[in-house]
């Protein structure tokens, strides 16, 4: 009986089994390899036997199994760092320190000085298929292109204007050119940055330089100070310049009251006078009179220490 069961149990695990169970296997394996996953920072670039096909989105796709299909997922939307001259370094709890690389950082000025120039470019994949097939050796390629770029624009200019005036400019015209270079060869990036770090020159320079940003503190110190007077001094000046044009137009209006006054008066007077001339000169004569010999004040004409109007010398003897 024992036997029985034995040469039973082994003929349940014949060759239908095993070909239910390979094709159980294929199926499992088909399955897993016919979905992939792009993330919301990634595009997928799809091959067909080698060939490109496509390039997706993010989300969960389909594609055929078993390596017929395949998936690259780009990071699109991360932008990416190069350093040049200097390679940050990590190193325990976070700590990071600079690690110089004097070979890429030295280069020579077009006064010809020697400096070392330190600067970070900033890029972002823009065409995922190029950035796969385009170049092979991709980042070597992004490092030789930067550094031409810059030594480029160094040698062009003094090295006062590299550290001073031109360092913006510098940076705009390397990032148009790394562009434009990234562009003809199909690297498929665009580069969003370039940025000047640390520029140490000589030592003879490094002095001429601070001398230079000494003077320039200087001027915009003066040009503060001389605002700061202009703007304590010109509100004063037109104030008293407004309160003297008003005092002006305040005694000009006085003087042609006064003066339109005499007029009206005149012209009364006048009106007067041509009606009855003997009454109106009597009048005036003694009004005039009243007015001179009725004040307190004596007019020049009479000395009123004298008790007689004119002094007469007696000529009797």
């Amino acid at each position: 009986m024992a036997e029985e069961k034995r040469v039973k149990k082994s003929k349940g695990f014949g060759p239908a089994a095993l070909i239910w169970l390979i094709i159980l296997g294929v199926a499992v394996a088909a399955g897993f390899s016919s979905f992939y996953v792009v993330d919301e920072t990634e595009n997928a670039v799809i091959t067909r036997m080698g060939r490109y096909t496509q390039t997706v989105g993010s989300g969960l796709h389909t594609k055929l199994p078993f390596g017929i299909d395949k998936n690259y997922n780009v990071p699109v939307k991360v932008i990416q760092t190069e350093q040049f001259g200097f390679k940050t370094i990590k190193s325990g709890r976070n700590n990071e320190y600079k690690n110089n690389i004097s070979s890429e950082s030295t280069m020579l000025t077009g006064d010809l000085n020697i400096v070392d120039v330190e600067w970070i470019i900033q890029y972002r994949i823009v065409d995922p298929k190029q950035w796969l097939f385009g170049v092979y050796e991709k980042e070597q390629t992004i490092r030789d292109i930067s550094r031409s770029a810059i030594n480029t624009l160094v040698g062009d200019r003094a090295i006062l204007e590299i550290m001073g005036s031109e360092r913006s400019t510098i940076e705009n015209l390397a990032l148009d050119m790394m562009n434009e270079n990234f562009k003809q060869l199909g690297l498929g990036i665009s580069v969003i940055a370039v940025k000047l770090q640390n520029i140490v020159p000589p030592s003879g320079v490094q002095d001429a330089y601070e001398d230079v940003n000494k003077a320039i503190q200087d001027m915009n110190r003066f040009i503060n100070e001389g605002k700061e007077a202009y703007n304590a001094e010109i509100p004063r000046a037109q104030g008293e310049a407004d309160r003297q044009i008003q005092v002006a137009e305040g005694y000009a209006a006085e003087r042609v009251n006064m003066a339109k006054g005499d007029v009206a008066r005149f012209n009364a007077v006048y009106e007067e006078y041509k009606r009855s001339p003997k009454v109106t000169k009597e009048r005036i004569y003694l009004e005039t009179m009243d007015e001179i010999f009725g004040s307190e004040k004596k007019p020049d004409l009479i000395d009123s220490e004298l008790e007689n109007l004119v002094p007469v010398k007696n000529l009797k003897n």
